[in-house]
C-alpha cells in the first residue's frame, strides 16, 4: 500500500478545485508557483504570485497550506513510528523528508533513528549550514545515535540550488558516517537528499 495511495475521485481534481477545497473559498485564478504557495520550494511566496493573488490574500492561504502540510506531516511521521512495513516502502521515507526539507533557504542535515524492528525513534535536524553547505560532524551523529539506541539510521538533506544530484563531497561524507556508525554497530539505510520537486536515494543508485 503506496503511502500516497490518493483516491482516484481526488487525483482528477485541477489545481484550482484542490485549492478552493482546501481553503474553502472558490479559487478562480492559479498562483504562478504551486511549489513556493504548498511550501515545497525555496521561493519566496509572496514574489511569485499574480496581481490576484494580492498579499491580503496570500498570507492566510499560506497559513492554512502550512497548518495542512504540517498535519501531513505528523500523520506520515505517526505512521513510520508504528509501522515497520513502511520503511520498505522507499516513496513513504521520500515524502517525509519532502515535506520536511523542502522549500528551506538554507542547508539542513537531518537524521533518522531507527529501532531494531526499523520503527522511528527520533527524527532529528542535527546540522544547519548556508545556501550551499553544511557542516556534519560524525562524532555528534555517532553520540547522538548512541544517546538513542539506535539500530539504523536514514540521513536526508535538501539542496536549497533545486538539483538533488550529490556532490562528491556529499558522497564523501556519507562514507565517512557510514564507517564511523559501523564502529557502534549502527547500520545506515540511506542517504536522500531533497531538491526542488524530486529526491535522490543514495541506496537505490548504489552509493551505499
Amino acid at each position: 500500500m503506496s503511502i500516497m495511495n490518493t483516491p482516484p475521485q481526488v487525483a482528477q481534481l485541477s489545481d484550482l478545485q484542490l485549492l478552493s477545497t482546501v481553503l474553502g473559498r472558490p479559487v478562480t485564478k492559479r498562483p504562478t508557483s504551486l511549489a513556493a504557495l504548498c511550501g515545497v520550494s525555496p521561493s519566496t511566496v509572496l514574489s511569485d504570485c499574480t496581481s490576484e493573488w494580492d498579499q491580503h490574500i496570500e498570507r492566510p492561504v499560506k497559513f492554512t497550506l502550512d497548518c495542512a502540510r504540517e498535519l501531513f506531516s505528523r500523520a506520515l511521521r505517526e505512521s513510520l513510528s508504528q509501522n515497520r512495513a513502511a520503511f520498505c516502502q522507499p516513496d513513504a521515507i521520500k515524502t517525509f523528508f519532502q515535506l520536511r526539507l523542502a522549500g528551506k533557504a538554507y542547508e539542513v542535515f537531518c537524521v533518522m533513528f531507527l529501532d531494531s524492528q526499523n520503527r522511528l525513534i527520533a527524527c532529528e535536524d542535527l546540522f544547519t549550514g548556508t545556501l550551499t553547505q553544511t557542516s556534519v560532524y560524525p562524532r555528534e551523529v555517532v553520540k547522538r545515535a548512541f544517546e538513542l539506541n539506535a539500530a539504523c539510521v536514514v540521513f536526508s538533506h535538501n539542496h536549497p540550488s533545486g538539483s538533488p544530484q550529490p556532490s562528491r563531497a556529499d558522497e564523501n561524507l556519507t562514507q565517512t558516517l557510514k564507517a564511523s556508525l559501523a564502529l557502534v554497530d549502527v547500520r545506515v539505510l540511506d542517504h536522500i537528499i531533497v531538491g526542488e520537486g524530486s529526491t535522490f536515494s543514495m541506496t537505490e543508485q548504489g552509493l551505499l
